[in-house]
């Protein structure tokens, strides 16, 4: 029960619903008891007695009993639907907050078809859990108690030969749950990794289609279903070796009850209705006791979805704000860092090596470097994306520490090298940091970025509605969107992140010529492979393996001997060949 008190604090402020359904519970149990004892009286009294004319009353009170049943049926079914939706409902929206909270660390080891798998088929089996488990437990409780009372009040000896397998039932259930919650986390952890595979595979369809490895992608989704299936069959077997043994319980005790009943009547110790009436309470206590199984694997299913949950829910917040940290409207756009190393895990070598710089509001810093040399994990640190291992941090003189996350980050732009966009229109797509922007806004950020003109293309302008990810766009016009959005915010800080890297050289020109309005009297930095990126900033940082092996302006840096000249020689090269081929 560890699992539920953990998760209490989601379902406990819903409470009344769960408790005003258990009393509805008791009253539908407390009439189904009800039936075996009118069953006795008919027999006995009047079919036994020839009281004929209690007929009429009997039944009477048998349509009563069904329509007080009914409508208690009725109620504790819908109000344990509304506990379970309502603490569902509270469940997955804070699930959902705490996913926005948990950094990039957290994600760069996530599965997003797991995470998926989570929000959707864990949490509704919790929910099936509380709003039928629960009830069904104590149903099972409360009919085994009342029907117990009943038979010892009828006959003592008998009652007992009942209740003598019951010990030898319940340690079965126990046993099966012991081997079937394992078993039911397995299959969760299982359709958690085959839904990563699903939805891996329609995320990168272009790559495997374009490569030809569908052949390969259906290998290894085969291999994920297998091992679903499997454990599955496990699963199943537990089932098959359990509940026959559960029935065959069952049935010995009722072998045992009318042989030894049945001598009881003859011998004038019972009556023939108590009989039939005790038949109809074992009935009743043997049902739902062999039932437990199945209660059993609601609560284990349950459990194995709540352990889940809690992996998120229990996550560590590794980026959070400080108690010192406090909201700031504006920020100038010094940044600096002193001696910062960064590494993301403990396995891995330094992805940051002791950097140092300092950037002024309105200049720009240029970052080149080679694939895993560190230029974005510098914008990542200013963010807070992640934490520097050692070395510290500054945005205006102060330690971005003492800056609330949602502060700082409202005041930094960022264009990532893959642009995102939602299935939503393009208007909400540039709005997105900034929904209370004016139409004329939009369009002016739009503009800056090159992308009005291809926008107004569209069948409905900035009304068109986009695909998943933006489908029906080419990359630069996506990457054009995301840097209307950045521009949109108007930050303190903007960083580029290979941004103009899915344009052509024309539009590449086209956005630069822009940008240099957006970048006045704002920080900030392009990373870039292409060195026509970088030509007019006010500094460019060269890194290799994490550490910083020039720095200066372009003019300097390319007559320098050193890794940024030799970048440049290269990118000239190719593009004089290119010249030259095309000449000839």
């Amino acid at each position: 029960m560890e699992v539920f008190k953990k998760l209490q604090q989601y379902f406990w402020p819903f409470k009344k619903y769960f408790f005003a359904s258990l009393f509805f519970v008791l009253l539908v149990t407390g009439i189904t008891v009800l039936y075996p004892i009118l069953l006795q009286v008919t027999i006995d009294e009047v079919v036994t007695k020839e009281r004929y004319p209690l007929i009429p009353m009997l039944a009477v009170g048998f349509i009563l009993i069904m329509v007080v049943k009914g409508v208690a049926n009725f109620f504790q079914m819908y109000l344990g639907d509304l506990f379970g939706v309502k603490s569902v409902y509270t469940l997955r929206n804070g699930l959902y907050q705490k996913l926005q909270r948990l950094s990039f660390t957290y994600y760069d080891n996530a599965r997003t078809g797991d995470l998926m798998s989570r929000l959707t088929m864990d949490v509704e089996g919790f929910k099936f859990f509380l709003a039928a488990g629960f009830k069904e437990l104590l149903r099972v409780v409360l009919l085994i108690f009342i029907s117990l009372s009943v038979m010892f009040y009828y006959s003592v000896p008998l009652a007992l030969v009942t209740m003598a397998a019951m010990p030898f039932l319940a340690i079965v259930v126990y046993r099966f749950d012991k081997r079937v919650h394992p078993s039911f986390r397995r299959v969760r952890k299982s359709l958690g990794r085959l839904n990563t595979r699903i939805q891996e595979n329609v995320s990168g369809m272009n790559t495997v289609k374009s490569l030809s490895k569908e052949d390969f992608e259906i290998d290894r989704f085969t291999s994920n279903n297998v091992d679903y299936k499997d454990v599955n069959i496990k699963t199943a077997k537990i089932w098959s070796k359990y509940f026959p043994l559960m029935e065959f319980i069952g049935n010995v005790c009722m072998v045992a009850l009318l042989a030894y009943g049945g001598h009881l009547v003859v011998s004038g110790s019972l009556q023939l209705g108590e009989l039939v009436a005790f038949f109809s309470l074992v009935t009743y206590i043997l049902g739902p006791l062999m039932n437990l199984g199945f209660i059993v694997n609601m609560f284990s299913q349950a459990k194995a979805s709540g352990e889940r949950l809690l992996e998120i829910l229990e996550a560590e917040e590794d980026i959070k704000d400080y108690k010192s940290a406090k909201d700031t409207e504006k920020i100038e756009g010094h940044v600096s860092f002193r001696d910062v190393t960064l590494t993301y895990t403990e396995d891995d070598d330094s992805a940051l090596k002791h950097i140092s710089f300092h950037a002024e509001p309105g200049k720009v810093i240029g970052l080149i470097g080679g694939t895993g040399s560190g230029k974005t994990s510098i914008t990542q640190l200013i963010t807070r994306f992640y934490e520097p291992e050692n070395g510290e941090i500054l945005i205006d003189h102060r330690p971005v520490t003492e800056y609330s996350l949602k502060s700082l980050r409202r005041n930094i732009g960022f264009v990532l090298q893959e642009s995102f966009l939602f299935s939503t229109t393009i208007k909400e797509n540039i709005a997105y940091g900034n929904p209370e922007a004016s139409m004329d806004e939009i369009i002016d950020a739009a503009k800056r970025a090159q992308a009005h003109e291809f926008i107004m293309e569209m069948p409905k302008g900035y009304d068109t509605m986009l695909g998943e990810r933006g489908m029906g766009l080419s990359g630069g016009q996506k990457q054009r969107i995301a840097i209307a959005r950045a521009i949109l915010i108007n930050p303190s800080i903007l960083v580029l992140d290979d941004a103009t890297s899915a344009v052509d050289m024309e539009t590449e020109f086209k956005i630069q010529k822009a940008l240099k309005e957006v970048m006045k009297d704002r920080t900030t930095f392009i990373i870039a492979h292409r060195i026509s990126s970088l030509k007019h900033a006010d500094e460019i940082i060269v890194l290799e393996d994490g550490e910083i092996v020039e720095r200066g302006i372009h003019d300097q840096l390319v007559t320098n001997g050193g890794p940024y000249e030799r970048i440049y020689n290269i990118q000239y090269q190719d593009k004089q060949a290119i010249m030259n081929a095309t000449a000839h």
